[in-house]
């Protein structure tokens, strides 16, 4: 079986890209694993299927498999090459997208340049959302790794996220507590673990260990899940520039139940046929 491809990455967070729509596609979890080793594969960070729609209302069904070969609920970095993929593959004509995704809708915005904004709908802070095991609802709470005690917020951004506050990203200890968050008893799921640098109220700098993947680039929801963090805790303004290691993304959000919007690029890497 040939599958045509595109590599395409937001920030150096990376993706192979498939149009399902015009090809039959049925890949196993082992196959996603070995597109995605950068060994012996194409690699990447994450796998994206565009589908036709389930869903009344929607263009399209935007489904994202981690390099581990798991289907994950909602990637922000990926959405912003999905709707770039879409629009050049003369898939639809539409500046404003609207999607589905595994854990909701979300609404993909075109620019006049190589930037998408994405709106990825309103964040949940409820430990339910993520899951995260927790008796109440709280701003931030402890938790214990190897020993230690840290803070972290909670956030879902149709996936979950445990974000962290450090003095320096340079410095974090992501390599090592990342993994260790991303499996930590309190999250039935895993998480996704960012480590925050609060610059000032308008610029952070940010590291993510992504579940499933490791650190990576960037992370889109992991840039929305800490800003919502942020002002959640009185240490950010509403609008934010958050500097990742793969680049910057502008990050938007009014409080409540108001939608966190995503601005970055989303850049074409390559095209190719791969046997499957």
């Amino acid at each position: 079986m040939q599958l045509k491809f595109t590599k395409m990455h937001g920030l150096g967070n990376d993706f192979v890209v498939i149009d399902a729509i015009n090809q039959q596609i049925s890949l196993t979890n082992s196959q996603i694993r070995e597109i995605a080793d950068r060994k012996f594969g194409v690699g990447c960070d994450q796998l994206l299927l565009v589908e036709r729609p389930r869903s009344p209302g929607v263009d399209f069904r935007y489904r994202i498999f981690n390099a581990d070969g798991s289907e994950v609920e909602q990637c922000g970095n990926g959405a912003r090459c999905f709707a770039r993929f879409v629009k050049e593959k003369g898939l639809t004509e539409k500046r404003e997208i609207p999607v589905e995704t595994k854990n909701g809708n979300i609404i993909l915005s075109l620019k006049g340049d190589d930037d998408v904004t994405v709106n990825m709908g309103a964040p949940n802070l409820s430990p339910e959302s993520l899951p995260f095991t927790a008796e109440h609802e709280q701003v931030t709470y402890p938790i214990e790794v190897e020993g230690e005690t840290i803070e972290i917020s909670a956030v879902s951004m149709g996936n979950p996220h445990a974000i962290t506050v450090v003095s320096e990203t340079s410095s974090a200890p992501v390599c090592w507590m990342g993994p260790k968050i991303e499996r930590h008893e309190l999250f039935p799921n895993r998480v996704n673990a960012g480590f925050m640098q609060v610059v000032d109220r308008e610029n952070i700098n940010l590291r993510v260990y992504e579940r499933g993947c490791g650190e990576t680039l960037a992370c889109g929801t992991g840039a929305c899940a800490a800003v919502v963090a942020g002002i959640t805790r009185g240490m950010l303004d509403s609008t934010v520039n958050v500097s990742l290691p793969g680049g910057k993304l502008v990050i938007s959000w009014e409080g409540g139940d108001s939608p966190v919007m995503m601005t970055g690029p989303a850049t074409v890497v390559f095209e190719g046929v791969m046997e499957k």
